[in-house]
């Protein structure tokens, strides 16, 4: 029986056409996978669905009415709940306060009921087997439990249908099966879910049927157990898929960043030797130490033992700019928090490393910076209009792609990469790739830290495997694969070894 239907939606902006007549089926108690590359409209359409955007064109028939408009209050009385990639908690309030929010118990004087609204917290993380304290400030949970708060929360008032959009981005192996758990027992009890994803692998494993669009059009839809990946694939990127190893081996130099007994919050005792124009990718389960490991290298947070040497030379106070004097850069993960500076346009946020390396300077020159990023927005494929747009006018991958610019930008010869293609569609994903294969081959040292072991085997040439926080294995790049790489993250195989 059919939950939601959406047919014939078109929405443009200032007369740019983002949604042209597209069409969304969700049945009763069934995971819809919604996909399609960044820009896709994918966004767009949810946006609509739960009314943030007025739609131009189009008919809404949710649970048997049909909606002539819906507004954000509506689209919640309806029982639709959208929990974004991009998390809206409050965290400077309490965990059971977020929940309850706007919806608070009162006893019969008015009063905040507090004591009612701890206790259905409480029922409620333990009837999902959901390990957080509904008294704890949100600020202080680890990203994951955020996740898992945003769809508990969901839950709770009854949602009928969930959007969820890239969910596991930040879970770890247990934590997605966990939430897995959580979407299948509530499947069964009639919520529908819609999951967006580019998690080929998990949307086989969750979803039952799916929708692709491609370019603001729908490509077509079908029933996951009559089609295979690289088919979906296929349908949204067009053609010119090819799901061909992009990995190339190449001469690679001197030694540049040794890492000796190297300490710090989250890791211990890694001793690493990478040479110039090397790729080496780190992993591990989330928290095993690998990007505790990258951000104490880039300074955030200080050793506690051992030293590191770049090019030779041991780096004795541990800043932030002292790493960059050294001419090493750090592409963080979770742009929103981590990279974007939405009040500055695409110039100012490509710029903002390089004259806070240079701070000695008293003026910025215009000219020479829009000069440098046409250079970079021709080298990378930065698809924009002009500099001065809004860095959240871009999809995902082409911010990305300027955050590398605003690494490049200070001429960093060492480039730390955490998650660099989080929340990034098939085909930005294969540009990245690209992109990190060609600064190595042009002398840029790389290590790149992610949990996605076909990532790893696109681009690296070394792997070392994390565990518990020190380095577990390194395999080289014709080892790798996902389930000997899970062995070692799990410890089912103990051996330690450094890379030559």
């Amino acid at each position: 029986m059919s939950l939601l239907k959406m047919e014939g939606i078109v929405k443009a902006f200032n007369g740019v056409p983002v949604l042209k007549g597209v069409r969304l089926n969700v049945e009763k108690g069934e995971v819809h996978a919604l996909l399609g590359e960044n820009g896709a409209g994918k966004s767009t359409l949810m946006n609509v669905l739960t009314g943030v955007h007025a739609r131009d064109a189009g008919t809404i028939e949710f649970d048997g009415k049909e909606y002539d408009s819906i507004s954000i209050k509506q689209s919640e009385q309806m029982g639709i709940a959208f929990v974004h990639q991009e998390l809206n908690l409050f965290n400077d309030l309490k965990v059971y306060e977020n929940i309850f929010l706007g919806k608070e118990y009162k006893n019969r004087f008015g009063k905040l009921n507090k004591k009612k609204m701890i206790s259905e917290a409480g029922r409620l993380f333990e009837e999902l087997g959901v390990d957080i304290d509904p008294t704890e400030l949100a600020a202080n949970l680890k990203t994951s439990q955020k996740q898992l708060l945003e769809i508990s929360k969901a839950l709770f008032f009854n949602a009928k249908l969930l959007i969820l959009d890239e969910p596991t981005t930040s879970l770890n192996t247990e934590e997605v099966k966990h939430l897995f758990g959580i979407v299948n027992d509530s499947k069964k009890k009639g919520t529908s879910f819609i999951f967006i994803s580019h998690k080929m692998p998990e949307i086989f494993e969750l979803a039952d049927r799916y929708t692709v669009f491609r370019n603001g059009e729908y490509i077509g839809e079908g029933r996951i157990n009559e089609t295979n990946p690289e088919a979906v694939t296929k349908m949204m990127v067009g053609e010119s898929y090819s799901s061909k190893d992009v990995y190339t081996k190449r001469d690679t130099g001197d030694v540049v960043l040794e890492l000796d007994h190297f300490s710090g919050p989250g890791f211990e005792d890694v001793s690493l030797k990478v040479k110039k124009g090397q790729i080496i990718g780190l992993t591990g389960l989330q928290g095993a130490g690998s990007s505790e490991l990258m951000q104490c290298m880039f300074g955030c947070t200080h050793p506690t033992g051992g030293t590191m040497k770049v090019e030779g030379n041991t780096l004795k106070r541990h800043r932030i700019h002292d790493v960059m004097r050294s001419k090493m850069a750090m592409l963080p993960s979770n742009r929103k928090e981590n990279s974007v500076i939405q009040d500055m346009d695409l110039l100012e946020n490509m710029y903002l490393a390089e004259h806070t390396l240079s701070s000695v300077k008293m003026h910025i020159n215009k000219k020479k910076e829009e000069e440098k990023f046409n250079k970079y927005k021709e080298l990378l494929n930065i698809k924009c209009q002009n500099s001065h747009n809004p860095i959240l006018s871009l999809s995902g991958g082409n911010q990305q792609k300027v955050f590398i610019a605003r690494w490049l930008n200070t001429e960093a010869d060492i480039l730390l990469f955490d998650n660099p293609t989080q929340g990034i569609d098939v085909g930005a994903k294969a540009e990245i790739y690209k992109l990190i294969l060609e600064l190595a081959e042009a002398g840029k040292t790389i290590l790149i830290n992610t949990l996605e072991i076909p990532e790893i085997q696109k681009v690296a040439d070394y792997c070392a495997v994390f565990y518990n926080g020190s380095i577990i294995k390194v395999l080289e790049h014709d080892e790798i694969d996902e389930t000997t790489v899970m062995l070692y993250s799990t410890n089912a195989v103990n051996t330690e070894e450094v890379i030559q």
